[in-house]
């Protein structure tokens, strides 16, 4: 064997500070770019433009365009270019990826020819006075409200699972055709977007939970938390398992907390700035999620967040009918009385879930979601739901006939329809 030659040290020396510093560099010119996206503003600037063009601004079409119609193609098109200018320092964020996405399909929807006129934005409305900075019995939401009002605030709760099967914050429950990614809460402080994916038997099945944590004041910074199916981590997307803080930023209790009864499969998010506690879990072959909120923070959006499964349930033409009884619904609703002996809603969607995938576990989707109904709704008196009559009537959508169309479309703009390719 022969004797291996030393490696002489100013071979390398010279050129690894070089390296250190090109990489340093690298990653300075990232944050920056992130930093100076202006997507939101391009954002700001559509929703002015559209904001008193009125509903018959919908109704596109080629030649002979209304004048409201060709004054909306003119904000599309302002808002494509925005976008366009924006788009390098943007690569990689999740609103400007929704956006872009949004403004292409609006242009198809509404035949807006590719060159016309641009819309000047109307200017925004002034923002509020900015609040002063909170003291740290301010991140604890409960105890902020207590001293405000003196009262404790009312917690409503949100419950999406199965196939799926949305319970709202105002206790409506519907079952919905969504499939892709949708927006169950989209306020001031939280957004959390669910993704449905197609499996046999023609069901739907969530396969994956997003969740963003608003960066709210000294209470805490943005946090990100996803989960897919066979993997409900017990951490943020960062790693870590709690964040923010009170005022200052001092020690004492966390604004975020993650913590898990059973990790992989289960994951508690407790929010004390804004006292909330959502739960993902895996029940069979589908994820789970359940909210408890205050309700003034679950009505903490703007009108242009009008498209939430928790607030206003699925749109009516993604409602679906219960399916219709066959030779093994007896079965089914045997095996789901069994495991939820009031007769309301879950049992209900548990025989739905049977019926619809043919799996026994289908059925845990729903005992999972009534477990965690009563632990966040604390006792019976709101837990149970008597299911819908079925002469019962669709709900309307929640836009009203005079809502601006530019704050009901540009929703869709924003809608983080690609998340999946971001994240």
């Amino acid at each position: 064997m022969g004797t291996r030659t030393p490696v002489s040290h100013h071979m390398w020396l010279p050129w690894k500070p070089c390296i250190a510093m090109i990489l340093l560099l690298m990653q300075l010119c990232c944050v920056e770019a992130a930093a100076s996206c202006s997507i939101l503003r391009c954002n700001a600037d559509f929703v002015a433009a559209t904001f008193d063009l009125g509903t018959s601004s919908a109704s596109g079409g080629g030649a002979g365009l209304s004048r409201a119609a060709v004054d909306y193609c003119g904000a599309l098109r302002s808002y494509d270019a925005c976008a366009g200018r924006t788009a390098r320092r943007c690569r990689g964020d999740l609103a400007y990826h929704s956006a872009a996405q949004g403004i292409e399909d609006l242009l198809v929807q509404h035949r807006c020819p590719g060159a016309g006129p641009t819309a000047r934005p109307r200017p925004s409305p002034r923002p509020p006075p900015r609040a002063p900075a909170p003291s740290r019995e301010a991140c604890v939401h409960r105890k902020g409200f207590l001293a405000r009002g003196g009262r404790r605030p009312r917690y409503v709760h949100c419950g999406v699972f199965g196939d799926p099967h949305v319970r709202t914050f105002g206790d409506d429950f519907q079952s919905c055709g969504v499939r892709g990614a949708w927006p169950a809460i989209d306020n001031e402080y939280l957004y959390v977007q669910v993704t449905g994916t197609p499996v046999r038997g023609g069901a739907t099945a969530l396969t994956k939970v997003t969740v963003i944590f608003k960066s709210w004041r000294q209470c805490t910074d943005q946090f990100l938390y996803q989960a897919e199916l066979d993997n409900v981590p017990a951490a943020f997307a960062d790693g870590s398992v709690s964040g923010g803080g009170g005022g200052g930023g001092g020690r004492g209790r966390r604004s975020l907390l993650i913590t898990s009864t059973d990790p992989g499969r289960h994951a508690a998010i407790h929010a004390a700035h804004i006292s909330t506690l959502l739960v993902v879990r895996q029940s069979g072959r589908a994820l789970g999620l359940s909210v408890r909120t205050p309700q003034a923070v679950a009505r903490a959006f703007a009108p242009e967040q009008d498209l939430q499964l928790c607030v206003w349930g699925c749109p009516p033409s993604q409602r679906l009918a219960p399916p219709p009884a066959a030779g093994r619904a007896a079965a089914a609703a045997a095996h789901c009385s069994a495991l939820l002996p009031v007769r309301d809603v879950y049992q209900q969607a548990c025989v739905a879930d049977l019926l619809t995938s043919g799996e026994l576990n289908a059925s845990q989707a729903a005992v999972a979601a009534l477990a965690d109904a009563r632990g966040m709704l604390g006792g019976e008196a709101r837990l149970h739901l008597l299911p819908p009559s079925p002469a019962a009537t669709p709900a309307p959508e929640p836009a009203a006939s005079g809502r601006p169309a530019g704050g009901a479309l540009v929703r869709l703009g924003l809608l983080v329809l690609g998340v999946q390719a971001v994240l």
